[in-house]
């Protein structure tokens, strides 16, 4: 029978895996204090959450938030999981900026990208997406460059006109 302790724990897992827009699951052996705290920081200034559990409460949660057997053969060994809220690319930006600095102790082994689970090779495509932010902003670029040409264009033809009209005032006086 299971202790309360553990219900709380799967209830709280599987609140994130249903929550969260990407969830990556990283191997963290052989790391130490230092580099774990330095991690978990940079997560908390992404509004990332990183959690270590056991992986059979894990996977209990996985199936409760619908990802049966999907990932029994990512959830082996030690395993943190990462949960992104809004932008589900920041984990990556993360994990990418984290090995630079530290090689050999983190690895991402899998990852549940807006309800797909990928292998690791598509995290790193995921790590050299630019955020969310910038995408918008040069979506936001994008769609104000013909109306910048537009006015350019309007304001070059009316000085044009402009300039005539001048020309032709002084001619008639």
């Amino acid at each position: 029978m299971a202790n309360q302790q553990k219900i709380d724990i799967v209830s709280d897992l599987t609140e994130k895996f249903q929550n969260s827009s990407g969830i990556y699951f990283t191997q963290y052996t052989g790391m130490d204090v230092a580099q774990a705290t330095s991690l978990r920081k940079q997560f908390r200034d992404n509004a990332v959450s990183y959690n270590v559990s056991k992986n059979t409460l894990a996977k209990i949660a996985a199936k409760n938030a619908g990802f049966e057997n999907k990932l029994d053969e990512v959830l082996v060994g030690q395993i943190g999981i990462a949960y992104a809220g809004d932008d589900p690319t920041a984990p990556a930006r993360v994990i990418k900026d984290f090995k630079k600095e530290n090689k050999d102790v983190l690895e991402v082994v899998g990852l549940v990208f807006e309800g797909e689970v990928f292998d690791a090779d598509k995290y790193k495509e995921l790590a050299n997406l630019p955020s969310r932010e910038v995408l918008l902003a040069k979506l936001v670029g994008g769609l104000n460059q013909p109306m910048s040409k537009l006015v350019g264009t309007l304001n070059g033809a009316m000085s044009k006109l402009h300039g005539v009209l001048s020309s032709l005032k002084e001619t008639k006086s």
